[in-house]
């Protein structure tokens, strides 16, 4: 898939998203509002959160989509890594703002205030939510997944946050409304524990983004694959300083290929380029792959002697 389809497919998904999102923040504020539910208002912040990084993501997208440069050698990927860092700082917000409301609340029915039960118009809004939300999360991370965009996948995981915050809101005001106004507490509490969720899986999200920014290598099983890619091919000695990044939703493999010293320059290259073709199959077509050819005899000056991997 080129680089205009991707961005194409990843939009699409996008304003599906940011149209679904809209159309349940404006109904979660009327039914927390007129339903008197904490856990709805708090809910309909989330969703409105959800907005914000749609906004961004379409912004990641479109410049991820201009093409390398003089001043930019390596594209422009970097923009939809902080774009990703930037959803899981809204998250992160959010998830405080909604812990600390609800605990405000429960603090006030531990001091004796009775808190109004939720009316029904929230609970069947926040079933509604639920449905809506976890086939936007499914089919968000299918396309992030098969685009390798990381910013569609944190977008994703956002909509189940939200999903989730409104399981949590249906739970508290289901039992809210079946115990009455002695069992009001339960509605905040809901909100309160699904917070706890929303902000373990923001400090995730900003935390891998950070470590992208900061050139943090791929996983170890990935790297480990990329080697054994590598010695798949007979003319390969060995592969050493194999050293990787992620930028944005392409990866950069840099490494060190062994080869035999009596191999003619043609052959050399015909390999290298082999292996750049497996590695671009392997870690998407979009992959920046810089492969350094070495003789064997240069790295055989003592008996025992390695080739150190990194």
């Amino acid at each position: 898939m080129g680089q205009e389809e991707r961005t194409k497919e990843g939009v699409r998904a996008t304003l599906i998203g940011l149209g679904i999102n809209t159309a349940l923040t404006a109904t979660k504020y009327v039914a927390g509002f007129w339903g008197h539910s904490d856990a709805m208002v708090a809910d309909a912040t989330h969703s409105l959160s959800d907005l914000l990084t749609d906004f961004a993501v379409l912004l990641g997208l479109r410049y991820t989509n201009i093409p390398a440069d003089e001043g930019h050698a390596y594209g422009h990927g970097r923009v939809e890594t902080l774009t990703a860092a930037f959803c899981g700082l809204v998250l992160l917000i959010v998830g405080l703002g909604i812990f600390f409301e609800g605990s405000a609340s429960i603090l006030d029915a531990v001091r004796g205030r009775k808190l109004p039960a939720p009316g029904a118009v929230a609970l069947w809004t926040a079933l509604v939510s639920i449905l809506f939300k976890e086939a936007l999360y499914r089919y968000t991370l299918a396309v992030g997944r098969r685009l390798k965009s990381p910013s569609l996948e944190v977008n994703a995981w956002h909509h189940r946050t939200d999903a989730l915050s409104s399981v949590g809101a249906l739970l508290g005001i289901g039992g809210s409304l079946l115990g009455g106004p002695d069992w009001g507490a339960l509605d905040p509490v809901a909100a309160v524990l699904v917070s706890v969720f929303i902000l373990h899986t923001a400090v995730t999200i900003f935390w891998n983004s950070i470590g992208e920014v900061l050139d943090t290598s791929l996983a170890p099983s990935q790297v480990e694959a990329i080697k054994a890619a590598a010695l798949k091919f007979p003319d390969i000695r060995d592969i050493h300083k194999v050293r990787t990044r992620r930028i944005g939703f392409y990866v950069a493999v840099e490494a060190h290929i062994v080869l035999d010293g009596l191999m003619s320059l043609k052959r050399a290259h015909d390999v290298a380029s082999s292996l750049e073709v497996e590695l671009e199959n392997l870690l998407g077509r979009n992959a920046l792959i810089t492969l350094h050819t070495e003789p064997k005899e240069a790295r055989t000056g003592t008996k025992g002697d390695d080739y150190r991997s990194y």
